[in-house]
């Protein structure tokens, strides 16, 4: 039994010129190259992903910004709710547009989210966290994550935000 709950509802969400406000993350940590079949010697690194509640294809932890918090608190929280992780969380990766079919309402009536995406570098994987009965977790190299990533905006999130973070700064955390 998990003692954390998820937060639900749309009463502290933050908007933005018609734009729901969203932070997430994309989680990840490094692995020896033996571990993962890599002939190569050093680190790997891996991202988590999370099944949608809503359909096939994999995600990266992210949810509604509320108004008694920073983007920054947002988007550690979603990765305890929705993945079950805690760890740093890191630079922020850029912010992302998407249009939402299941999230339009009175205050964003055509969708329209921007993403506030961080790197966070995991240090503890929970056993139990809020959404582990609807969200399983799989932990994949960059090529794989962006083969079953669901949404083209996540993958941009991980190609051109991540994997450029990563080259110029992250790579750091390995020395």
């Amino acid at each position: 039994m998990c003692d954390l709950i998820a937060r639900t509802g749309r009463l502290q969400q933050r908007y933005e010129n018609g734009c729901r406000l969203i932070a997430g993350c994309i989680p990840f940590r490094y692995r020896n190259s033996e571990e993962t079949g890599d002939s190569n010697s050093g680190k790997v690194v891996e991202v988590l992903m999370i099944s949608s509640s809503s359909g096939p294809g994999l995600l990266f932890p992210k949810g509604g910004w509320e108004n008694d918090e920073t983007v920054r608190e947002a988007a550690a929280r979603e990765a305890v709710e929705e993945a079950g992780v805690r760890g740093i969380l890191m630079d922020l990766l850029g912010e992302y547009e998407f249009k939402s079919k299941s999230h339009q309402d009175e205050f964003c009536p055509e969708g329209v989210c921007k993403a506030a995406m961080y790197a966070l570098y995991v240090k503890e994987e929970l056993e139990s966290w809020p959404e582990q009965e609807t969200r399983s977790r799989t932990w994949l190299t960059i090529t794989e994550a962006l083969e079953k990533c669901r949404h083209a905006w996540m993958k941009c999130a991980l190609e051109d935000g991540f994997c450029k973070w990563h080259q110029d700064k992250g790579h750091q955390l390995l020395l």
